[in-house]
């Protein structure tokens, strides 16, 4: 057993590299660099990564160039989340690492996409997000000649196996860390906040609308009094920065008050202990919940975001089909993977792999009759 870390600003209940479970294939370590360092490098030079900026978030690419894309989600994700994790000295490139690599499982055309993929494969194995995002790391990138994926720490990998809150209340889960729980909130705080801008930015959602919710109406009182000249635009991004902050101040605070009353002294108290651990306060998380609601009826149910997203659903179920009864005209690398593994799982791997308008334009290809070879 190697000794516990020395760093003074790593808390004892954080994941600390010199005690880390390592890596299923042996490496050399690297002259200057950390381990959950190299993890993070790894995420962000993989294709999976890269292709987040044109997959959707809410509003699909060709909507604007301002609304937030997969990659600018996780991006705010991860400066959310390193943020905690700085604030109650957990390990931050292991928690950067997580934030950045949380969502490369997501398929073209959002929350749609990933509907019409799992119900295509509904009798062939089925297909979810964060399984595939596993799928990915482990198997499907292709950046080294000595093992497959990109061979992450075992830490990082259970990091990305996302467990629900009512998870903790039925059992212990194999392994657990304060930094992967960390990540779940701020992914939450993210999304929340900031599709709540883009659905003000596009006019889905008026100010009107808020007048019941709290986390809104707490920030707006204050902007309105301290701040009455301010133009409209101004009050709007100055509110969804309070409400970021309002939420991340709630969940360092509410975290630490846990960690002291339950006496999470080490990392294995944080495997016995059986609730949830880094989180909001019951007023927070209610008003978060609250805008979650909201957001879910006005904004995700809207007509406009509906009607495009049931196009992109349209596009991969036919895209699918068309790839089952004509295989030839996949990669040579998918109908390769497709005698192994069977080519129902070959054919999710490869669309859930690409963007919006990859995607688009593949439809184009297959069922535009004036599309040219050349």
């Amino acid at each position: 057993m190697i000794s516990p870390s020395t760093d003074p600003f790593l808390a004892p209940y954080a994941i600390h590299e010199e005690t880390s479970k390592g890596r299923k294939y042996r490496e050399k370590s690297h002259s200057f660099r950390g381990e959950f360092q190299r993890d993070r490098d790894r995420i962000i030079h993989s294709a999976a990564f890269r292709r987040l900026q044109y997959k959707t978030q809410v509003f699909v690419n060709h909507e604007g160039d301002h609304y937030r894309t997969r990659l600018t989600h996780t991006l705010e994700t991860a400066q959310i989340a390193r943020t905690i994790a700085r604030a109650l000295h957990l390990n931050e490139d292991l928690t950067e690492t997580i934030a950045l690599a949380h969502d490369i499982g997501h398929g073209p055309f959002g929350h749609a996409g990933e509907w019409a993929l799992r119900d295509l494969m509904k009798r062939h194995g089925g297909f979810e997000h964060n399984q595939q995002c596993l799928r990915i790391v482990e198997h499907l990138e292709e950046s080294y000649p000595d093992f497959p994926g990109l061979n992450l720490m075992y830490e990082t990998l259970e990091g990305l196996k996302k467990h629900p809150e009512n998870f903790y209340k039925n059992r212990k889960p194999r392994f657990r860390s304060l930094e992967s729980e960390l990540v779940d909130i701020a992914d939450e705080i993210a999304y929340n906040s900031h599709d709540l801008d883009d659905g003000l930015r596009s006019g889905l959602v008026r100010e009107e609308h808020l007048s019941d919710l709290g986390l809104w109406q707490d920030v707006w009182k204050y902007i309105k009094r301290k701040y009455p000249k301010h133009p409209a635009l101004k009050k709007r991004r100055l509110a969804i920065r309070l409400i970021i902050n309002t939420l991340v101040v709630d969940c360092v605070q509410t975290t630490q008050a846990r960690i002291k009353r339950l006496g999470i002294k080490s990392l294995k108290d944080v495997q016995a202990v059986t609730r949830q651990v880094v989180g909001l306060s019951e007023v927070k998380k209610r008003q978060h919940v609250e805008l979650k609601r909201f957001l879910y009826k006005n904004l995700y149910s809207h007509s406009r975001v509906v009607r495009m997203t049931q196009k992109g659903q349209r596009f991969l179920e036919a895209l699918f089909r068309a790839y089952l009864k004509t295989p030839k005209v996949l990669p040579r690398d998918v109908q390769i993977r497709a005698k192994k593994e069977g080519i129902h799982r070959a054919v999710c791997d490869y669309i859930a792999g690409m963007t919006d308008r990859f995607a688009q334009d593949e439809y184009d290809r297959f069922f535009e009759p004036y599309e040219r070879l050349a």
